[in-house]
């Protein structure tokens, strides 16, 4: 199954009112700047998204308002993220019918599941769905890594066509070609080791700090594209700093306070999560305003914000 999915994809936010009621209109205008600044699809409704404190009813008017806002201009990933098989296939079925291109498909939430019991998890899911299918491996999030024993197991399902690398190893990019050719598009995962995987043959960026700097993540692709490997350090290391955050347990809180900060969204998480206080919120604040002051793209300006 062929699909369109290439380049710089940012693992969008969900925006909340000052109820935490979902702000979808805030949603929706985060997603537009995005495609209005080159990037080349959406993913949805994944960590960044907060999926497991949505209800199902809001993840569903998520999709709905996003596939509203993205009106086919790029492709629209879904994220499916639920503690089994059953609801996961429900999240599909309902993905589907709602119009969006693909599902990012997570291991089991807080069971840790087998070799087999993980097999069984992507091959039911698979099934209950028509969409091509990217595999989401993020082993120091999720406790479980999806070994090439799992990918041997579902090669042989055509919509399971992509993985999103989130294994802090660049090693895993070159092992998963030698293990499986070009079976599985790759996408690189952290942020901090983009620049390795697009080198290495990822086809794209499922990125976190994109949301706050897209132009920047843009050309960081474009001169990878090119070939021009000097812009591309450039670019790279200047980013490096913040693309650390991507790595971090509190990325999407730091990832939405340098929206805040940017003029892109709100910080506003939901609990379990709390906006960022005292030294770490400072040391972020500090990080993006250095970032925005130094952007090999220009100086931009930063958003005054009220400390929490």
């Amino acid at each position: 199954m062929a699909t369109s999915w290439h380049g710089i994809l940012p693992a969008t936010t969900t925006q909340f009112a000052p109820d935490m009621s979902l702000d979808l209109r805030a949603t929706q205008r985060v997603q537009d700047d995005l495609i209005n600044d080159g990037i080349d699809g959406l993913v949805v409704l994944g960590t960044v998204g907060e999926n497991n404190s949505l209800d199902t009813d809001e993840k569903l008017r998520v999709l709905e308002a996003t596939c509203e806002a993205v009106a086919g201009r790029v492709p629209v990933i879904a994220g499916i993220s639920e503690f089994d098989a059953r609801r996961a296939a429900d999240s599909a079925r309902a993905a589907e019918k709602v119009g969006v291109d693909g599902l990012m498909l997570l291991p089991p939430m807080v069971y840790v599941p087998r070799t087999e019991e993980l097999i069984v998890h992507f091959k039911t899911v698979a099934s209950a769905s028509s969409l091509p299918i990217m595999l989401y491996n993020n082993p120091p999030a999720y406790r479980i890594n999806i070994g090439v024993e799992v990918l041997e197991a579902v090669s042989h399902i055509e919509t399971i066509v992509a993985i999103k690398e989130s294994v802090p190893d660049s090693r895993r990019f070159t092992d998963l070609h030698n293990s499986f050719g070009n079976r599985f598009e790759i996408f690189a995962g952290l942020d901090d080791l983009a620049f390795e995987g697009l080198l290495l043959g990822a086809c794209g960026w499922v990125s976190g700090l994109t949301n706050a700097f897209p132009r920047e993540s843009v050309r960081l692709v474009a001169a990878i594209r090119a070939g021009d490997l000097d812009e591309a350090r450039k670019i790279y290391r200047w980013f490096m700093p913040l693309l650390h955050l991507d790595a971090e347990h509190d990325l999407v809180q730091s990832i939405k306070l340098a929206e805040q900060m940017m003029g892109r969204g709100s910080e506003r998480v939901r609990l379990p999560r709390l906006t960022l206080t005292g030294e770490r919120r400072a040391e972020v604040i500090e990080m993006v305003r250095r970032a925005a002051v130094t952007s090999p793209l220009g100086r931009q300006d930063v958003e005054q914000v009220i400390p929490a």
